[in-house]
C-alpha cells in the first residue's frame, strides 16, 4: 500500500477529505485470487466501487464483471465500445454477468439486444424475461445459508434448494435457456462453513436438472462473499480458497464452469482515507474529534455496511480513547467512540486504510458536504503487463460463425444467435 509519507503529501496537494486509491493494490488483489482460486473465473463485483478507473483497471488486468444495473453495464461497456462488433459481442456474452435476481422492464429491453447472462429466482421474472429479453442466458440464483456473514442476503434474494429444479424447468418450458446456478453465502462471510454447504446443495441441484433432463446447466456461480482482511480475526484468505477448491475437486466434474463475484475482496484494501481535524473538545472527560468527512460520505460503511473503521495519526506520542465525529449537524455522524490518537491540532490529518468497498460507493451531499476528492496513485504500468481481455475470454465457443456460451447443445434458436452483433450504448 501507499506510504504514509505519500499520503501526507497528498493530502497537502489536494486537500482534504482525500480518497486514495492504489491500482497496485488492486492488480495485486485481483492476481492473489487468481492464484488460489485458479478454476474460478472472477467477475468484479462493480457496485463496491463502480469507479471508472478502477473497472479500467480490473478491465486492463483480464477480469471479468459483475453488474447489478444498466448504469454499471454502461461503465463496464466504456471499456469495450471502441471494439469491433463481434469483440464487443464475445465480451460481453463472455465476461459480464447481471447478477441482479429482479429487474425492471425497461432494464430488461435495453439488455435483450447483448443477449447477456442474467440471474433470477422466481417465476414473475421467468415471465418478464420471456416477453421482454428472450435472448438472454439465465442463471438461477439459490439461497443458501449466511450464517455468520456481516451482511445477510438470503431473505432478500434466492430460490430454495427445493423448487430450484422446478424454475429451471419453467424456464425451459417458456422458451429460454437456463445455463447454471448462482448463490451467495452473505458479505464478508467469515464463517467458510457457508461455501461448503452451498456447494453441496448447489451439486445436488446439477444433479436433479441433469437427470431431468436438462444438460445445459453447466455454469456455478459461487457469489461473493470473500473476506477482507479488516482485522487479524479475519482468517487468511488463503484458507478459505483451499476448502473451494477441495468441494470444487470433489462435487463437480471439470465441464462445469466455475465463476465468482468478488467485490470486497478486491477493492477493500486498495483505497485510504485521509481526513483533516476541524474541530476537538472534550465532553464528560473524553477527547473528541471532529473531521471533514463522516457516514454519510466515505465512512458510509459505519450505517450500509456494518462497518468499524479506526484512524491513525501522522505523528507519534501518547495516545488516549477518543470519539471521532463527521462534519455534518447530526449526531448520527459518529465515525468511532474509541479511537487510539495523540493530541492532535485543528488542522492536523489522520488517515483510515482498507476503506476502499462500499465506502466512496455510497457517499452522499448530505448536509451541503460533498464526498471526498478521489486520488488515484499507481494507476499505470508497463504496457506489456496489460492483459488483452478479448484473449481472456473463458466461456465462448465460435462454430459456423454462431456464438455459443457454453455449447448449449442448439437449445436456442440459430435466429436468436447469429447476426445479432451488439450495439453501442448511446450516451445518456
Amino acid at each position: 500500500m501507499i506510504s504514509t509519507s505519500a499520503l501526507k503529501k497528498l493530502a497537502q496537494e489536494h486537500g482534504t477529505p482525500l480518497f486514495v486509491v492504489d491500482h497496485d493494490e488492486l492488480r495485486k488483489n485481483y492476481v492473489k485470487f487468481k492464484k488460489h482460486l485458479p478454476r474460478v473465473q472472477a467477475y468484479y463485483a462493480v457496485k463496491a466501487n463502480s469507479d471508472p478507473e478502477i473497472v479500467k483497471t480490473f478491465y486492463e488486468s483480464g477480469a471479468s464483471f459483475d453488474v447489478a444495473s444498466m448504469a454499471e453495464f454502461r461503465l463496464v461497456h466504456e471499456n469495450i465500445k471502441h471494439l469491433p462488433a463481434k469483440r464487443r459481442q464475445d465480451f460481453i456474452w463472455d465476461k459480464i454477468i447481471y447478477a441482479n435476481p429482479i429487474k425492471d422492464i425497461a432494464t430488461l429491453v435495453e439488455l435483450d439486444p447483448y443477449k447477456p447472462l442474467v440471474t433470477y429466482d422466481n417465476h414473475a421474472e421467468i415471465l418478464k424475461l420471456k416477453k421482454y429479453a428472450p435472448h438472454a442466458g439465465l442463471v438461477l440464483r439459490i439461497r443458501v445459508p449466511n450464517t455468520g456473514a456481516v451482511v445477510e442476503l438470503s431473505s432478500k434474494f434466492g430460490a430454495s434448494g427445493g423448487e430450484a429444479v422446478d424454475l429451471i424447468k419453467a424456464a425451459f418450458d417458456a422458451g429460454l435457456t437456463v445455463e447454471g446456478l448462482s448463490f451467495h453465502v452473505g458479505s464478508q462471510s467469515t464463517n467458510f462453513t457457508n461455501y461448503v454447504a452451498a456447494l453441496e446443495l448447489s451439486a445436488s441441484i446439477f444433479e436433479e436438472a441433469h437427470a431431468r433432463g436438462y444438460p445445459q446447466v453447466k455454469i456455478l456461480d459461487i457469489g461473493g462473499g470473500f473476506p477482507a482482511p479488516y482485522d487479524m480475526h479475519v482468517r487468511p484468505f488463503r484458507e478459505l480458497a483451499k476448502t473451494i477448491n477441495t468441494e470444487l475437486k470433489r462435487l463437480f466434474p471439470d465441464e462445469v464452469e466455475i465463476v465468482a463475484e468478488p467485490g470486497r475482496f478486491l477493492v477493500a484494501t486498495a483505497a485510504t482515507a485521509v481526513a483533516g481535524i476541524i474541530g476537538k473538545a472534550v465532553r464528560d472527560g473524553k477527547q473528541c474529534y471532529y473531521v471533514n468527512d463522516g457516514v454519510y460520505h466515505t465512512f458510509s460503511g459505519v450505517i450500509f455496511d456494518h462497518m468499524q473503521y479506526h484512524f491513525q495519526a501522522f505523528r507519534r506520542g501518547p495516545t488516549q480513547v477518543c470519539s471521532v465525529f463527521g462534519p455534518t449537524c447530526d449526531a448520527l455522524d459518529t465515525i468511532s467512540l474509541a479511537e487510539e490518537l495523540p493530541d492532535l491540532e485543528l488542522g492536523a490529518f489522520v488517515y483510515s486504510e482498507n476503506v476502499g468497498a462500499y465506502s466512496h460507493a455510497s457517499s452522499t451531499h448530505f448536509n451541503g458536504f460533498p464526498p471526498a476528492k478521489v486520488v488515484h496513485v499507481n494507476r499505470e504500468r508497463p504496457t506489456a503487463n496489460i492483459c488483452d481481455p478479448i484473449k481472456q475470454l473463458n466461456r465462448h465457443k465460435v462454430a459456423d460463425g454462431i456464438l455459443f456460451r457454453s455449447d448449449p447443445g442448439g437449445s436456442r434458436s440459430e435466429q436468436h444467435l447469429r447476426g445479432m452483433s451488439a450495439p453501442i450504448i448511446p450516451p445518456k
